[in-house]
């Protein structure tokens, strides 16, 4: 996969963290959790598959919160099987 391939994808991925931040009918501490998460992915101090790997590993351990609505739960899946094609190198 090409370097612009995988900037398309986290762009993509970024869009839909933002897409979850804005979202009230998400708990508020979820969507800080989300930001947080966009903020480590965005950060351009390592490489793109390290970053990948560490907001997947991030949005896993966010899926199990028990408050979190169904229809963010899958949109969380949906960010990491596409982060996952970016995180193998």
């Amino acid at each position: 996969m090409e370097g612009g391939d995988k900037e398309e994808i986290i762009k993509k991925c970024t869009e839909m963290l933002e897409k979850m931040i804005g979202d009230t009918t998400v708990p508020r501490n979820i969507r800080k959790s989300v930001s947080e998460v966009k903020n480590k992915l965005l950060n351009g101090d390592k490489s793109l598959a390290v970053r990948a790997a560490a907001v997947i590993s991030d949005l896993e351990e966010l899926t199990t919160n028990p408050n979190i609505p169904s229809h963010t739960r899958t949109l969380v899946w949906s960010i990491v099987s596409q982060l996952e094609t970016v995180s193998v190198e």
